[in-house]
């Protein structure tokens, strides 16, 4: 169990599926009380959220369909008090992102979902159990403050 981060940054290979959904759970379960972003490797900023991703994320009321898919050399800010990994190979990049920084680097093994093939429905079980999953890690990691009352 950890206390809430000032700024927590979630990493993946593109930026299309797993950080971004991972970053907006992160802002619907904390809201303002925590600077989220996330990045990929390799990103050209072309790259436009999965479709299932969004889909996936709109069931629970989240939308990330702005979201704009950037690298690690694209951050504006470098300031994270926590770097989410959630691939082996964005884990080496925040590894080396994290160096001469005081930053907690974790790693989170997440599969892919762009990977299950079938019909809609299985892929859509696959994105679901990747959002579920982010979530339970997340509350995990950073539980809720509850408040006399709320």
């Amino acid at each position: 169990m950890s206390s809430l981060p000032g700024a927590i940054l979630f990493a993946c290979n593109l930026n299309r599926v797993r950080s971004p959904m991972a970053a907006g759970l992160m802002r619907r379960l904390f809201g303002a009380r925590v600077f989220v972003d996330s990045c990929g490797l390799g990103c050209t900023g072309e790259e436009v959220p999965d479709p299932f991703a969004v889909a996936s994320m709109d069931e629970i009321g989240v939308d990330i369909t702005r979201h704009v898919a950037k690298s690690f050399e694209d951050l504006e800010d470098a300031s994270f008090d926590v770097v989410v990994s959630l691939t082996p190979e964005a884990h080496h990049r925040a590894v080396e992102f994290g160096r001469r920084r005081s930053v907690d680097i974790v790693y989170w093994p997440t599969m892919d979902p762009t990977l299950v093939s079938g019909s809609r429905d299985t892929m859509m079980d696959a994105y679901r159990a990747v959002r579920d999953g982010l979530e339970l890690r997340i509350l995990d990691r950073f539980p809720q403050m509850r408040t006399f009352g709320g």
